[in-house]
């Protein structure tokens, strides 16, 4: 008997949303993507900033993904085009991927809750963007038809 992926049609699914998504989407999936991975490494620290050794692993690996999301936001970033706030988004990218660093090391779960808050906050303001962009494309100008049969 072959063993099936259960969650291959899933993937599947995923792997399409990603590759049909717009730009503007594409960008709220990347702070979807982070908060995930941060809201999974803020419940592995108990109360005292300490970190179960066994989960130390899984801990690292969740804050790593963070990171190579904030820098793939990094780098979409038009320097040109954006102009001011482009310049403010960096530097916040910058910012965040030095406190989870730091956090990373202290395991300071109010540093990660922070960040996690920042996150948040530009996730929703993306996702208002992009979907008053899908909607303005979309509503686009509407011609109605002329009967010329009579």
């Amino acid at each position: 008997m072959a063993y099936t992926n259960p969650y291959g049609g899933y993937n599947a699914y995923k792997s399409v949303g990603v590759k049909t998504a717009s730009q503007g989407k594409l960008v709220v999936m990347l702070y979807e993507g982070a908060v995930s991975h941060l809201d999974k490494a803020i419940a592995l620290i108990d109360g005292n900033n300490k970190i179960p050794a066994k989960q130390i692993e899984n801990f690292g690996n969740h804050l790593q993904k963070v990171m190579d999301i904030i820098t793939e936001l990094e780098v979409s970033l038009d320097m040109d085009k954006g102009g001011e706030i482009a310049k403010n988004l960096m530097s916040l990218y910058i910012y965040f991927n030095k406190e989870i660093l730091d956090a990373s090391i202290s395991h300071d779960k109010e540093k990660l809750s922070s960040i996690r808050k920042m996150l948040s906050d530009l996730h929703q303001s993306w996702e208002t963007a992009a979907s008053s962009t899908a909607n303005t494309q979309n509503s686009g100008p509407q011609h109605s038809s002329l009967n010329i049969q009579g």
